[in-house]
């Protein structure tokens, strides 16, 4: 069986890293319009997030169905990636894909343990979700309320479960990689609360930055949660 199932051979990880890191810096300086055309980051945005594909597709063969799973999110995430690329029209599509996006990373990691098997960080993702929805809810226009509330209990519900994988995993041979995962759900909540921010409460300086730097990281971490694959 092949180890990738790109059509195209995937350089091993560390080249492969180096050029997501390259891909995000480009898109980031582009969309930011910092040195870059601005069109550039039309290409660069979607690019990277497939360099994350990449990565992903070359790992956890040993555990298909959490692969199809994280490998669907990604995919559906790439979907909201483009979508978002027109910040207004795209708005709306781009958040139901990063909803499905998120129930489809909740599903992959009940996978790996019972859903809210340790449930304090369902109480801390609430409190935290809670409190940045309420404090940019004034500035949600009414037709998007339904929409971002039911976003942010997916996303809520994923960082939780991804943090209640990675305490389980303590002192197992796979702590490290779900102590990573951990990390992925929490940052892609800070990576979503910096893009509500900018656009509910007002603009953030270099916005773009800070939002798909951690959204990267965030998609990088939990592709990272796979395996690595036999060699």
């Amino acid at each position: 069986m092949p180890k990738s199932a790109l059509p195209i051979a995937l350089p091993p990880a560390q080249p492969l890293a180096l050029l997501t890191a390259l891909s995000a810096l480009v898109a980031m300086l582009a969309l930011s319009g910092l040195w870059l055309p601005h069109e550039w980051g039309f290409a660069a945005e979607p690019l990277t997030t497939l360099l994350i594909i990449g990565h992903a597709m070359q790992r956890g063969q040993a555990t298909p169905q959490l692969r199809r799973w994280v490998l669907a999110g990604l995919w559906w995430s790439l979907a909201g990636d483009i979508a978002l690329l027109w910040p207004r029209e795209g708005f709306l599509p781009g958040l139901v894909a990063f909803l499905i996006a998120h129930l489809c990373y909740l599903w992959a990691f009940t996978r790996l343990q019972r859903l809210a098997a340790w449930p304090w960080p369902f109480v801390f993702y609430a409190v935290l979700a809670g409190g940045i929805l309420s404090g940019l809810w004034s500035g949600v226009p009414d037709a998007l309320r339904v929409p971002v509330l039911a976003y942010v209990v997916a996303l809520s519900a994923m960082g939780a479960q991804a943090a209640v994988v990675g305490w389980r995993s303590r002192g197992t041979e796979h702590a490290r990689r779900h102590a990573v995962l951990a990390l992925g759900g929490l940052l892609f909540v800070i990576s979503d609360a910096l893009l509500a921010t900018n656009k509910f409460a007002g603009p953030l300086p270099l916005a773009s930055v800070w939002v798909l730097t951690t959204y990267w990281m965030a998609q990088w971490c939990i592709a990272s949660a796979l395996a690595p694959s036999s060699r």
